[in-house]
């Protein structure tokens, strides 16, 4: 039986780009929808579809790039970063007649971040993210204008709004469209099947491990430390290797789409802002499975967990819908820190997230100080576990978290 297909947000933009762009690319996480995405979205099925993990397609493109691509219907190829000499022939075929949506291309590495694709497409192509499940995808509602889009232009509630709590069950479980839309039993089997597919056949398709065990203690490390501060010589220390090499395994990581590195918001007048990146796994579910993380009662990396499916939907959305906008955080070392800021249009909204259904004065600390050093800040929001929002003073708020994930 076939599953029903659940339309992703990210299909507008995508489509908008096919009748503007030669190529585009589109690129995410392994598993996180991207083939069913392009086979099953109504608007892509006018064009002819090829997939290199198709040992035929792959061996037929690799011995003749140019015949394999000489036509004029418009075409698909997924897993194309597998086949570089196919990316030569496009871009000769773009040179010679450039044509809207000629080309859609999808992989589960970083096209930019790969040395000579990014250099053949250069100017050809642009570039899109698909992340794993947005809680606005789960539930079908993805017409709207999401919350947070909204609340930037407007800082109004609506009525009287009582948004329910996110179960620790639903952070546990992730956005990865098999585990989170319940097509597998068994989700830790699932994850551990997941890790051992992406070290057989993403990493060693991507560069030459030497020592495997060594990358999967760091990406372990990795899950342990999602929503802190990426201190590459204290997590290399911690897994016992050397400074350029786990350099090269965290780009390995990044250019995968596992990890995702968060850039500090640096536009404001504060003495001793934090310049350092922050690190993520790029799904919540999995970090869960990677630091061994069966519930979060009594948990220690809860508000980490927390934190980070906040961040992956956070993604999901600026991603898919907010083209114009840019993610960030905020850190004042050793006094004041907000969990995220989104930029857009000159403003932006400072969040800071509350795993607990309950906050206290201190928790609105750090944006307090981000709102008195930021006068574009439009708007501080305590995003807490709860169910009503509370506007608090004349630019801060507290808004449940369901409700700014909306």
């Amino acid at each position: 039986m076939t599953t029903k297909y659940i339309r992703r947000e990210i299909g507008t933009l995508l489509l908008n780009a096919l009748n503007e762009m030669p190529v585009v690319v589109i690129t995410g996480m392994r598993q996180t929808g991207k083939s069913t995405f392009l086979q099953r979205q109504s608007e892509l099925k006018n064009r002819r579809y090829i997939t290199f993990d198709d040992f035929a397609h792959l061996e037929a493109a690799k011995g003749d790039p140019e015949g394999f691509i000489d036509t004029d219907e418009p075409l698909t190829i997924d897993e194309a970063q597998k086949c570089p000499e196919i990316l030569t022939a496009i871009k000769r075929k773009v040179d010679k007649k450039r044509k809207a949506g000629q080309f859609l291309l999808s992989g589960s590495a970083n096209f930019s971040l790969l040395k000579g694709i990014s250099e053949s497409l250069a100017g050809r192509a642009v570039y899109f993210n698909m992340q794993p499940f947005t809680r606005r995808e789960v539930s079908g509602n993805i017409v709207e204008k999401p919350f947070l889009q909204q609340f930037m232009d407007k800082q109004v509630i609506p009525g009287d709004v009582a948004a329910p709590s996110i179960a620790a069950s639903e952070i546990i479980t992730g956005g990865m469209p098999s585990v989170c839309l319940g097509e597998v039993k068994d989700k830790l089997l699932w994850f551990k099947g997941y890790e051992q597919t992406y070290l057989e056949r993403d990493v060693r398709d991507l560069s030459q491990i030497g020592n495997m065990v060594s990358f999967r203690h760091l990406l372990h490390l990795a899950a342990h430390r999602t929503g802190q501060l990426l201190s590459p010589s204290q997590i290399g220390r911690d897994a016992k290797l050397n400074a350029a090499t786990t350099s090269r395994y965290l780009s390995l990581l990044e250019t995968s789409f596992v990890i995702r590195r968060l850039s500090p918001y640096l536009r404001n007048k504060a003495s001793r802002l934090i310049k350092s990146p922050k690190v993520y796994i790029s799904d919540s579910g999995l970090a869960c499975y990677l630091a061994g993380i069966e519930t979060l009662e009594s948990e220690m990396l809860r508000g980490a967990i927390f934190e980070t499916f906040v961040s992956q939907n956070l993604t999901g959305i600026v991603d898919s819908r907010w083209n114009n906008a840019t993610l960030h955080f905020w850190n004042v070392q050793g006094r004041y820190e907000v969990d995220f800021v989104i930029e857009a249009g000159g403003r932006c909204i400072a969040i800071e997230v509350k795993a607990s259904s309950r906050w206290g004065e201190k928790d609105l600390s750090g944006l307090k100080a981000f709102l008195s050093y930021t006068p574009h800040c439009v708007a501080g929001i305590l995003a807490y576990n709860g169910e009503r929002a509370v506007k608090l003073s004349e630019r801060l708020w507290a808004l449940p978290l369901s409700l700014i994930l909306s």
